[in-house]
């Protein structure tokens, strides 16, 4: 079998950030990499968990809702994918990015669809965690712009 792309990087030298992972016709999918692959420790199941149910509840609520195909986490533990419709500017994807990450980070109050008829695993759930995982990865996507989304050789 051939390998799928995503297995053609590099994950000894990749680096957390945003990047542009692959375009399938008009869905393009971005790699949110809040941990460096292979380095301990990675995001914990409860705060990935609740990372998961803010950023596609914000993400799904916002100007981009009509855009927005999927967000879910990496099984690596080390961040997630976000799958957006191309009418998405690469800009407006990092600004996107940026302002959700930065909304978890302060979120206060119930985690939404965290209940048990909402959700197959409403007990893991991790509201600091996750908010202090925002926080960190705030602070790396910060000044990200489109140039960087290229993955390095």
């Amino acid at each position: 079998m051939e390998k799928i792309a995503s297995f053609t990087i590099n994950h000894n030298t990749l680096k957390r950030g945003i990047y542009l992972s692959r375009i399938d016709a008009d869905v393009i999918t971005y790699d949110l990499r809040m941990r460096e692959p292979n380095k301990p420790p990675f995001l914990s199941n409860a705060a990935l968990h609740t990372i998961e149910h803010l950023f596609a509840t914000f993400a799904r609520n916002g100007k981009y809702r009509d855009s927005v195909v999927y967000f879910g986490p990496m099984g690596c533990r080390t961040g997630f994918y976000l799958l957006l419709r191309d009418t998405v500017s690469k800009r407006e994807a990092i600004d996107l990015i940026r302002d959700t990450i930065d909304w978890i980070a302060r979120y206060e109050g119930e985690i939404p669809g965290a209940k048990a008829e909402e959700c197959g695993n409403y007990l893991e759930h991790d509201l600091e965690g996750a908010k202090a995982e925002a926080r960190a990865y705030a602070e790396v996507i910060r000044d990200w712009t489109p140039e960087n989304l290229a993955y390095e050789p």
